[in-house]
């Protein structure tokens, strides 16, 4: 059943389309119909009722933007929705059809139509001017036709134009032509000859009528000129025309006025004036008024190019006749050239060195002027080394006339200045480029006599550490400097160590430096030119090596060989601040980086002894106790003030003694340390151990003597004095300094209690050498010792 109804309705469309294809209504509606007037029933001509257009949705739809028709659903009638102007529709069309569609829905049908407007007679015809001349002349033959404007009419058909009248005259008379396109047009036919003397003018008025019911027409007035038949000649008042203009004269100027006179009336006695036989030139030069026969300049004139101007002016009447008269100008002439100046040989550049009256310039100087507005004469601007020479007729020479120096002036632009000598002078001005080429006579010159540069030791090879520079004042190859380092004869030479650029200056390190052996270097830098012969200049390069913290402290004192001494001895009753020994160090660097501190590292009693922080003493920090430990060992540690900072260690052996007998001791055991490090001496060594403990056992009588005759002495009643400090005699430099300390092991003897010792190892004999100590007292006062530790101190290295 679906599928029926879908068949049903494709067929009823199918039908509607047909129908739309097939039908066209067709109607027709005079122009200018009030609004909404009718134009057909639809409904009744498609044979539908009203209320199926309504239940289809028919409208009306025309063709193009505008909708010209209304369509009434409930009635089926077509109207018109405005006033229809067939002329603003249709303009220039002989019918105008307006075409529509009525559209239905449902189902769909399409259906065309057509009104035709007709035309109304609401348009007269209409001259575009309202008056025509026409000039006729007096010699027009009768039969002679004359073309008049046409009329235009809007409408078309039998309402256009149809016919031309003229008003009743005795000399014309109208003829009607038909044109391709079906227009119609008038000619006036002159009927009877005219006399201008008699009448000259005519004025008559043409009538055009359409064919409407009832006709409209339009009018236009016809004014018809008899011209006058020209029977005169003009004629000129003289047949040649001589004047003088000056060459400056402004543009506008009056230079003559021609006049020729012709006995005619109107465009006949009415002369026209022109140039005939003239030249394009003299067209630029001269204008001349055709209605006054004024001459006046409108160009340049110049009396160099020409000083005379020859015309022929013709004079023509209206009716054509003319004659002839001739115009001679003659222009006078004004200062109004300058000189020109022609450069006619150039050097472009002269040496330096070029002798005075050296031909530089060969120019000449023209003016075109006559008299003395061309005579001239010639100056150089300004004080420069040239002057200008006379050569023949117009030409001058250019030449030098003192030294020239190009580092002074390298070139000269050189004015040279040309004055005419008319009343109002004219100048020309031109400027010669002269160009001073060089001369090698200028050595280069250093910067600076010295040159001072630093470098830090240990650079890397081919180190950039500064640059020479040297300038020359001359040009080209002459001011193209090299470098070269001088070699001096009979002295070490340092050159090795540095090298300098050839074209640049730059001075590089050729190798790594070291302070310690080089702190400075000296050379000589010789700068040459290119020129032939070059010349050259010397300048000192002075090199500073700087110091790097590259070496550490050494320790001279203790020395490392003094494992075989007992080390530095320390009386038991030493007080606080009692000099025990001074650490002597030196370091290779210099500055801050040879700047030496001390401080205890390590010690067996941390407590008793103290270092001197600048100094390198080792004092004690306290009085030496029966619990200390006899035998005492201390590392100090030296070290820089680099960066970063090298340090180095110095170990003391101490011994803390009561008396000679400990100090005796302590050497035995020293030596049989040493002995025990060499067993296969042993044997020889017994004798040497023999007789130094029978020399030990003399000694220690000896002293117990000495200690008892002092007591006895001071129990006589005497004043215990002070011991006074030792003389510095018994404390020369040199005499307690050891052969050789271990910087790890023990120092040397104790500077409180001197020994000098004398130990030899050997198959057939051993001695031992004993001095007198000097000991302190042992009650004397820490500020006493140390006074006396200090001055006989060692001094620093």
């Amino acid at each position: 059943l679906r599928q029926f109804k879908r068949q049903v309705i494709l067929f009823i469309l199918g039908v509607c389309v047909c129908q739309s294809r097939g039908e066209t209504l067709r109607y027709s509606l005079a122009e200018e119909m009030e609004r909404d007037s009718f134009v057909a029933n639809i409904a009744k001509d498609l044979g539908v009722s009203p209320s199926q257009l309504a239940a289809r949705k028919a409208r009306v739809v025309s063709e193009g933007n505008e909708q010209l028709f209304r369509l009434n659903q409930n009635t089926g009638v077509l109207t018109a929705k405005e006033p229809l102007d067939r002329e603003e529709i249709c303009p220039q069309s002989e019918t105008c059809t307006l075409f529509f569609k009525i559209f239905f829905e449902n189902p769909l049908q399409l259906i065309r139509g057509e009104v035709e407007v007709r035309d109304v007679n609401d348009n007269s015809p209409v001259f575009l001017e309202k008056e025509m001349v026409l000039e006729i002349p007096e010699t027009a033959s009768p039969g002679s036709r004359f073309p008049l404007v046409r009329a235009r009419d809007k409408d078309v058909g039998s309402n256009g134009l149809q016919n031309y009248t003229l008003e009743s005259n005795a000399h014309f008379s109208i003829a009607l032509g038909k044109r391709k396109d079906g227009g119609k047009y008038a000619e006036l036919v002159l009927e009877r000859q005219l006399d201008r003397e008699e009448q000259r003018e005519l004025n008559l008025l043409l009538t055009a009528t359409d064919g409407g019911s009832p006709p409209r027409s339009g009018t236009t007035h016809v004014r018809i000129v008899v011209v006058d038949a020209n029977d005169n000649i003009p004629v000129f008042g003289r047949e040649v025309y001589e004047v003088r203009v000056p060459e400056n004269s402004p543009p506008e100027q009056l230079v003559v006025r021609v006049a020729a006179a012709d006995a005619d009336e109107g465009s006949n006695g009415k002369v026209r004036y022109a140039f005939t036989q003239t030249t394009e030139e003299y067209g630029q030069l001269f204008e001349l008024n055709p209605d006054t026969g004024e001459i006046r300049v409108v160009g340049i004139l110049d009396f160099e190019e020409a000083k005379m101007h020859k015309m022929v002016v013709k004079a023509t009447d209206g009716g054509g006749l003319s004659s002839h008269c001739k115009v001679q100008v003659e222009v006078l002439d004004v200062n109004d050239n300058a000189p020109e100046i022609a450069l006619t040989s150039l050097t472009a550049s002269i040496p330096e060195d070029a002798p005075p009256r050296t031909v530089v310039a060969l120019f000449s100087v023209r003016d075109r002027d006559a008299g003395d507005n061309g005579r001239t004469e010639c100056a150089i601007d300004g004080d420069l080394p040239f002057s200008l020479t006379p050569a023949f007729d117009n030409y001058y020479e250019l030449r030098t006339n003192a030294a020239l120096d190009r580092e002074r002036t390298a070139e000269y632009n050189i004015s040279i200045t040309a004055t005419d000598w008319g009343t109002r002078r004219l100048s020309a001005r031109e400027s010669i480029f002269v160009q001073i080429s060089d001369v090698n006579d200028n050595p280069p010159q250093f910067t600076q006599e010295i040159y001072t540069m630093s470098v830090t030791e240990n650079n890397g090879p081919m180190l950039r550490i500064g640059s020479v520079n040297a300038t020359d004042a001359d040009a080209g190859k002459n001011a193209r400097v090299s470098y070269a380092l001088v070699r001096q004869e009979g002295k070490e030479q340092p050159v090795s160590f540095v090298s300098v650029n050839e074209e640049t200056g730059t001075v590089q390190a050729l190798r790594p430096l070291d302070y310690e052996e080089v702190r400075a270097l000296e050379v000589t830098v010789r700068a040459a030119d290119g020129g032939s012969p070059p010349l050259s200049a010397q300048a000192v390069l002075r090199v500073v090596v700087r110091d790097e913290n590259d070496n550490a402290p050494v320790v001279l004192h203790p020395s490392r060989d003094s494992l075989a001494t007992a080390g530095e001895l320390v009386p038991r009753w030493a007080r606080e601040g009692y000099l025990v020994a001074r650490v002597v160090a030196v370091d290779a660097d210099a500055g801050q980086n040879a700047w030496l501190s001390y401080e205890l590292a390590k010690a067996t009693e941390p407590g008793l002894f103290r270092v001197g922080l600048h100094s390198g003493e080792v004092r004690t920090a306290r009085a030496v106790a029966e619990r200390d430990a006899p035998r005492q060992r201390l590392v100090v540690l030296v070290r820089d003030r680099g960066q970063p900072p090298r340090s180095a260690t110095a170990t003391l052996g101490i011994a803390l003694v009561d008396g000679f007998s400990d100090v005796f001791l302590q050497l035995s055991q020293a030596t049989a340390g040493r002995w025990q490090q060499q067993p296969q001496a042993a044997e020889e060594d017994m004798l040497t151990t023999r007789l130094v403990a029978a020399l030990d056992c003399v000694s220690s009588l000896f002293l117990l003597s000495v200690l008892a005759f002092s007591a006895a002495k001071v129990c006589k009643g005497r004043p215990r004095a002070r011991l006074s400090p030792p003389s510095a005699r018994y404390y020369a430099d040199g005499d307690f300094v050891a052969d050789g300390v271990d910087v790890a092991s023990t120092g040397t003897v104790s500077l409180t209690e001197r020994y000098e010792t004398c130990l030899s190892s050997g198959p057939g004999r051993s001695q031992f050498c004993f001095l007198r100590p000097v000991l302190p007292s042992p009650k004397s006062s820490p500020e006493e010792e140390s006074s006396q530790d200090s001055q006989r101190s060692l001094p620093a290295l």
